[in-house]
């Protein structure tokens, strides 16, 4: 085995698991992002990804591995720059333990993230979201599940992988209804639930039968819904929603477009950020901000309570040249 094989499994068993105690969702975000340059770099340099060494994976080879990303893959420039971090992660640990290949190492995280536009966020109104969540047919079990993960996403704002990752047990649906679960940074959040949403939930979990540790929402098989596969069931119910709601043919839905639904909910509702931050588990409440971009409606609000300019309207029409003497004397 070459350098590059031990020092991979002692990043990942000793820096990520042993050091820095990283959470499951970001070892899985290291891994993948690994296995794919592993890949491209098995197939420029016709090595077998065990015969390569720290010298293979060299500047040149992972700036090529950015753009097939970013132009093959159709990744986004953040997922770029999230892909790229990993690999700073792995090359910084490589600088410890192999000083020989110093160069090379310093070339990589010499490599700059590239940077984006700031996109306003995308969100549903309410007749998008009810036409969503009247998609689903709720005469079959899929059918029941799927409606009650979309009310529960749309209510509560959790991500994809806290929607996936939420077990029988973490439903509260008596006095103080709500639902807890391991947000990002392994924070531990709850969530307080809508009579409507608890009443869903009551009757998933009745037919559901699981025990307090099972999967929430699973596959037929049993098995816990993947978040690919939660994507492809929003997604799917999205395309049948646009027969009763066209407007939801302009718009890609996603897990994350139901997050900011919710976000939208609440500041419409004059939710204060600080507790919206709260609601969605942001580390910090600027990230917050970002809906009151998105929210013309307070934008039209903050225009109605100021007081317009006294500006007559047409073009301006200059005075006679002869007037103009006279009223400048």
């Amino acid at each position: 085995m070459s350098l590059l094989a031990p020092t991979l499994q002692a990043f990942f068993s000793d820096r990520l698991i042993g050091q820095r105690k990283a959470s499951l969702h970001t070892i899985a975000a290291y891994r993948d992002t690994i296995r794919l340059l592993l890949n491209f770099a098995a197939e420029h340099t016709h090595t077998q990804p065990s015969d390569l060494d720290v010298d293979d994976l060299d500047a040149p080879l992972i700036g090529a591995f950015l753009d097939h990303l970013e132009h093959e893959r159709g990744n986004t420039i953040r997922t770029r720059n999230a892909r790229l971090a990993a690999i700073r992660s792995l090359f910084r640990y490589a600088a410890l333990k192999h000083p020989e290949h110093a160069a090379t190492i310093q070339r990589v995280l010499a490599i700059s993230s590239k940077r984006t536009d700031q996109a306003l966020v995308t969100f549903l109104a309410e007749t998008e979201l009810n036409a969503l969540l009247a998609a689903p047919d709720q005469t079959t079990w899929i059918g029941r599940r799927d409606h009650a993960m979309i009310l529960l996403a749309a209510q509560t704002g959790l991500r994809a992988s806290e929607l996936t990752g939420l077990t029988c047990g973490d439903l509260r649906l008596g006095t103080g209804a709500h639902v807890s679960c391991l947000g990002k940074g392994r924070k531990q959040r709850i969530t307080p639930l809508t009579k409507q949403t608890v009443a869903v939930l009551r009757t998933w979990l009745a037919e559901r039968a699981g025990r307090s540790d099972d999967p929430l929402f699973t596959t037929s098989t049993g098995r816990a819904l993947s978040r690919d596969a939660l994507a492809r069931r929003i997604a799917t119910h999205a395309a049948t929603a646009t027969a009763t709601c066209p407007s939801l043919a302009a718009k890609t839905v996603t897990p994350h477009v139901l997050r900011h639904t919710a976000a939208m909910r609440l500041l419409r509702a004059d939710v204060d950020t600080t507790v919206i931050a709260l609601w969605l588990g942001h580390e910090q409440i600027q990230t917050t901000q970002i809906y009151l971009h998105a929210d013309l409606a307070i934008k039209q609000k903050a225009l109605d309570r100021t007081t317009p300019p006294t500006a007559k309207p047409g073009r301006y029409q200059p005075t006679d040249r002869v007037l103009a003497f006279l009223d400048a004397l």
